[in-house]
């Protein structure tokens, strides 16, 4: 049986792993809205699912949160469990997340999701935050086609849905944005932050 277009994106990730941590060595990519979800839930514990090299999980261990790394490719946690990081394996489309959590983190996940996976991940974060917890999340702003080759020349799945199309299933999963950033690019980036009901 083929693999799913989620299962050929985590092979790809797991042979180019450590470039992508060189590349991207020291965060400071989404330093802006992460100290925003810091400030949203102060001390708080967070999941980050797609942890990767871990960057991101620096920054808001630094802004004093308590946060659960995981990922789904395996050269992504022995990377960061070399440099002495507790990382758990979690597959965001088969797994239970765990929970209650303050705030889940998915930053350049989400994309790699098939559209009829989408709903069943999102309902999964709303189930493990809890009451008045949020969601950074982040997500291309455009249709995409499906496949993209990256610079390594590694195929990698994009799901083929608009901004609109995004926030409709954020909004049925119960998760309503309180605020978004869209970078410069016209075939950017959207980021949102949103919220799960208090009650």
């Amino acid at each position: 049986m083929e693999p799913s277009p989620n299962a050929r994106t985590v092979q790809s990730y797991e042979e180019i792993a450590v470039a992508y941590a060189e590349e991207t060595s020291g965060g400071g990519a989404f330093t802006v809205p992460l100290a925003r979800l810091a400030e949203a839930v102060p001390a708080g514990h967070v999941l980050d699912v797609g942890s990767g090299p871990g960057w991101d999980a620096d920054e808001l261990e630094d802004a004093g949160l308590t946060v659960r790394r995981t990922d789904v490719t395996q050269a992504f946690i022995d990377l960061q469990r070399a440099r002495g990081k507790d990382v758990d394996r979690l597959d965001v489309i088969a797994d239970d997340l765990g929970g209650p959590y303050d705030a889940v983190v998915a930053l350049r996940v989400l994309q790699h999701v098939e559209p009829k996976d989408l709903p069943t991940v999102l309902s999964k974060v709303a189930g493990a935050l809890r009451p008045g917890g949020r969601f950074l999340v982040s997500t291309p702003r455009f249709a995409g086609t499906g496949w993209e080759v990256g610079d390594s020349g590694r195929t990698y799945y994009r799901a083929p849905r608009t901004e609109d199309e995004f926030i409709e299933a954020l909004n049925a999963a119960g998760l309503a944005p309180e605020w978004t950033e869209h970078s410069p690019e016209d075939d950017g980036w959207l980021m949102l932050l949103a919220q799960k009901s208090p009650e």
